[in-house]
Parts: structure tokens; sequence; C-alpha cells
């Protein structure tokens, strides 16, 4: 008789949004299913799960990643912020002011990943040219927008934020 291998769960403790979560889960569990089925937070999107359209973005210890590519074994320890984590309470972020104020979005599917990547885009670079914002852009596959929207809606954040400073 043949025996099948069994999958043990592993521990993980991670803070999501600034909430530290214990878990156990299979070691071939995605980060992205961790973070949708296990906790809840279904801001974080699942389009193309080969970290190609980018609506699955979060930041892993404030860097930009595709959640679809990634173990949640993997970030065990680390610090994660979701599309959940971006506003405080509900007081919206500018950027997502910034979004809503200049037809930022249509269908909404890309735009968690969109915010996520742009979070991180600002802080990194926080006064961009067009031509930057769109070069960031282009990491998020948008079927509905046109990128216009998102490029003027980055662009006015970004001024928001220079402002708030």
């Amino acid at each position: 008789m043949r025996q099948v291998a069994r999958t043990h769960k592993q521990a993980i403790t991670l803070r999501v949004n600034g909430i530290e979560y214990e878990g156990r889960v299979e070691p071939r569990r995605l980060l992205c299913d961790f973070l949708r089925e296990d906790l809840g937070l279904t801001g974080t999107h699942v389009g193309c799960e080969h970290g190609i359209c980018g609506a699955c973005t979060v930041l892993v210890d404030g860097r930009a990643v595709r959640s679809c590519l990634l173990f949640a074994v993997q970030v065990d320890g680390a610090e994660i912020m979701t599309i959940e984590g971006l506003a405080r309470g509900e007081q919206l972020h500018p950027l997502q002011e910034a979004f809503w104020e200049h037809h930022g979005l249509q269908c909404g599917f890309c735009t968690p990943g969109v915010l996520m990547a742009a979070y991180e885009f600002l802080r990194d670079n926080p006064a961009p040219t067009e031509r930057e914002v769109r070069e960031n852009a282009a990491g998020n596959l948008c079927r509905c927008t046109g990128y216009e929207g998102i490029v003027r809606s980055v662009l006015a954040a970004a001024q928001k934020l220079q402002a708030d400073r």
C-alpha cells in the first residue's frame, strides 16, 4: 500500500495593517489566499495568478509585491499593508480621495493593486513627472480606464501630499 505524503501546516505570525495575526498554513498557501480567505481581507484582488496584472499588489515590509507570487510562509514575521490599511478609519488616504475626485477608476477590479503600487511610488518619489507616473502605472493592468484618470489621480495625490507636508 502506498502512502500519500501529508502536508504539515506551519505556524506564521505577521502584522497586517497594524494588527498582529497568527495562523497555521500549508507551505503552498499563497499570501493572497491567506489574506482573502483566512483573514477576510478581500480588498486584495486576484486576477491573473501569475504576477502579471498587479491586482494583488500589497506592501511587504514597505515594498510593493505581488501577493500571488509569494507563499504566506515566506512573509512570516513581516509587516503587510493591504488596501484596507490605506484609509485611517473613515478618513480616506489622499491617494484614495484623488482617485475618487479625478475618476481614476471604473470597474475597480485593478484599483487596490494600482493604489498600493502608487502609494509606494509616491512615498519614494513625492514629486513625480507625468512620465514617471505613467511608467509606474505600467506595472498594473487596467482594462477600463485607458490610464488617463489614473495618471491624473496620482499627480493630484502627489500635490496634495506635498501640501500636507
